[in-house]
């Protein structure tokens, strides 16, 4: 049995807070001020509810063209965290939810943030980190059934591409939270970092931006296509065609999301599949920019991102709905959005290469997108890929030499 527990979680003690894509000036200077929780159970517009309650608390994104005046203030109010899940997305473009959550996390959490001036004391060591086997939500052979099925759907029409993702669970004891900031640290991680609740923990080693706005300018950087980080793995990616057609196509769905909240006729496509390293994996990343239109508040942007065109398929109500006809287990923390709610700034990371903690014990999720050309054994072979380094650094008991 797991030896963390919801009402264990608040006597542990106190961890500096580092959650993903908090300003790096910040860092280690941190503490909660309030905060709000969703689930389904609670009825509402969770898209406005999150923009009210970050209004409410000193953060109002009514018109993402026009920033907080005051901009960041290092003795004061510093941002928010913001997490969405997979479930919570589909929630928000009105798709299905898919399988059950096999977690015990809200599917939506706001943390606002201050500074202090000292990290928080902690006497004791955290309590000694041995987590237990992987259990599988489905077999390889389950697996490779669920791509030869949405291959049959694209065949018929009914879809172009469908992202397929699995799930894995692991017993523990001690504290999770050491383990999962060890994971936030992995090479490449642009969204690395851990974020708590009563019971549950997050830690993202997440490459890929969902959506970011800077300076009136809204980014998205859809990753697909992946390989191992040889040489010859390089040159294989850049030369098949089924992965830069993959990739292209995503790119279209998330031009297209973008041009729901972008000024007219301002999408643009930068950087066009380049290669980018992962760990020990090359992926393929495009830039998709837009300047943000007058008026846009932030329940209106994350209807239109959520969730990632990336972790879904195209088009992405038909593919949400093939997901959850085939995903056995539900996609919990992963595949959603994790990141910061700036004064004069939003960034919210996929949380692709994701984990997470709560009474039930460990989970970590991996997938991918397929397409008609898609290996059903090949499919299988780069979802253990993507997890393998994940499952790595929580299962390490000494910290892991990381390379430069």
């Amino acid at each position: 049995m797991s030896g963390y527990r919801p009402d264990v979680v608040e006597a542990l003690p106190q961890m500096v807070a580092d959650p993903p894509a908090a300003p790096t000036a910040c860092h280690g200077r941190l503490t909660e001020r309030a905060r709000w929780q969703w689930r389904p159970t609670d009825g509402g517009d969770p898209a406005a509810l999150t923009e009210a309650f970050l209004a409410a608390h000193g953060l109002p994104l009514h018109d993402l063209a026009r920033p907080h005046p005051t901009g960041h203030d290092p003795d004061g109010l510093c941002g928010a965290a913001l997490y969405i899940s997979a479930a919570a997305g589909a929630h928000l473009t009105g798709g299905p939810t898919g399988a059950p959550n096999p977690t015990d996390l809200p599917e939506i959490a706001v943390v606002v943030y201050g500074h202090h001036d000292t990290p928080p004391d902690r006497t004791d060591p955290p309590a000694p980190w041995r987590p237990g086997p992987w259990t599988e939500s489905w077999t390889p052979h389950q697996h490779a059934t669920a791509v030869t099925a949405v291959r049959e759907a694209i065949r018929a029409g009914d879809v172009y591409q469908v992202n397929l993702v699995g799930h894995a669970r692991a017993t523990y004891t001690g504290d999770p939270r050491p383990a999962l900031a060890r994971l936030g640290r992995l090479p490449g991680a642009r969204y690395g970092g851990v974020l708590t609740g009563p019971g549950w923990a997050i830690g993202c080693a997440s490459p890929e931006t969902l959506i970011e706005l800077r300076h009136g300018t809204l980014t998205t950087r859809p990753i697909k296509g992946t390989r191992p980080a040889t040489a010859a793995g390089r040159t294989e990616l850049l030369t098949s065609a089924k992965e830069r057609a993959e990739h292209i196509m995503i790119v279209d769905l998330e031009r297209n999301d973008l041009a729901r909240v972008a000024a007219t006729g301002t999408v643009q496509v930068d950087d066009l599949f380049a290669v980018r390293r992962w760990c020990d994996l090359w992926q393929a990343e495009s830039t998709v920019r837009a300047q943000v239109a007058d008026g846009l508040g932030l329940a209106d942007l994350l209807r239109a991102v959520c969730p990632g065109g990336s972790v879904t398929g195209a088009p992405k109500l038909a593919a949400l709905h093939h997901i959850a006809a085939l995903e056995p287990v539900g996609r919990g923390a992963s595949m959603g959005a994790l990141g910061w709610v700036g004064t004069d700034h939003i960034d919210l990371g996929l949380t692709i290469r994701t984990a997470a903690a709560d009474h039930t014990g460990l989970h970590v999720w991996a997938g991918g997108g397929i397409t008609w050309d898609s290996d059903p054994d090949a499919e299988v072979a780069e979802a253990a890929a993507k997890t393998a380094p994940v499952r790595a650094a929580l299962h390490a008991t000494q910290p892991i030499a990381l390379p430069t």
